[in-house]
């Protein structure tokens, strides 16, 4: 979540004029997160965020993702939910831009979860998976393994300005990756941004799942080793083996992790942090000047890369 585009007390109000969601009382920009404008709207009948799409949202994609968060909230996953409009549509135009309004889950991040939180964590991740696999929706994973070498060469002269000859290290990891790299594991609908900012708890109670707008169509597993890398570092980048055991075990309580998903597992994490090291630097490098956006660190991924570099064994990660 970001502010690329700017909307006003005004425009809030014109727009809310097509919903049966009371008066504005408030609106309020949110600042954390990188892909879309995002704004929190109080109004007389409660909390909802307003998301405006830029960037790499496809409008073609939109309904993709509209239809996902609606069938979840059916099947009783804690996620935001759509709202349709009084013409029934959950999708309307606003300064040149997609847009959509979806309910307020009520909750924030932690930045630090106990392993209790991991277990629950890896628990309700289970459950998103088991509830995707029989939702008959399908969405390409458009950051895949076969879009980082292109985006690693589309970055090339200005990413070996940043990290001298980054370029080349990344390109013989990603070759050498591309080989290993599993097939014919379980897959469904993932959420594919697993991060602690789009999980929320209430106190000790985890409140739901945000932002679902890298939600995609891939291995299962791929969404723990993204959850992995993300929860299971701490600051000086260490790898806690404790909560990454933690969120496992949540998960296996609620679907098996067969013997060819864990064997896949460093290559899967080693994957995800190139895919997040690589997006991370395009984006400081194609940083608009205008957004009120603050940029992630890429360096924190490439850590990542050298330790799992250096531990290429499911032995020693988890054992």
């Amino acid at each position: 979540m970001a502010i690329y585009t700017k909307v006003d007390t005004h425009e809030a109000k014109s727009i809310l004029e097509n919903f049966n969601l009371g008066e504005l009382k408030k609106i309020q920009g949110i600042k954390k997160g990188i892909e879309n404008t995002n704004y929190l709207l109080i109004t007389t009948t409660g909390k909802f965020i307003l998301t405006l799409f830029e960037k790499r949202v496809k409008t073609k994609e939109l309904p993709f993702f509209m239809n996902l968060m609606l069938s979840l909230n059916d099947r009783k996953i804690l996620c935001p939910k759509p709202i349709k409009n009084k013409n029934k549509k959950t999708l309307f135009q606003i300064k040149n831009r997609q847009a959509a309004i979806c309910s307020f889950v009520y909750g924030k991040e932690k930045t630090n979860h106990t392993l209790s939180e991991c277990r629950l964590i890896g628990k309700n991740i289970a459950k998103l998976h088991m509830v995707g696999r029989k939702i008959k929706l399908h969405r390409v994973n458009n950051l895949s393994i076969k879009s980082w070498i292109a985006l690693n060469q589309s970055i090339k002269t200005k990413a070996n300005k940043k990290i001298p000859n980054i370029y080349g290290f990344i390109n013989t990891l990603l070759l050498d990756l591309k080989k290993k790299w599993p097939s014919q594991l379980p897959t469904g609908i993932i959420h594919g941004d697993l991060f602690p900012d789009n999980i929320f708890f209430n106190k000790t109670k985890f409140a739901g799942f945000i932002d679902f707008y890298f939600s995609c169509s891939d291995f299962l597993i791929y969404d723990i080793a993204i959850c992995i890398n993300a929860m299971c570092f701490n600051k000086k980048i260490k790898f806690n083996k404790l909560k990454a055991n933690a969120l496992l075990k949540g998960y296996s309580s609620q679907r098996k992790i067969s013997k060819k998903e864990f064997t896949a597992l460093p290559q899967l994490l080693l994957g995800a942090s190139i895919r997040f090291f690589l997006t991370r630097l395009h984006d400081s490098i194609n940083r608009q000047k205008s957004a009120i956006v603050k940029v992630k660190n890429p360096k924190e991924f490439l850590k990542r890369i050298q330790f799992y570099i250096n531990t290429n064994s499911v032995n020693k990660l988890f054992y």
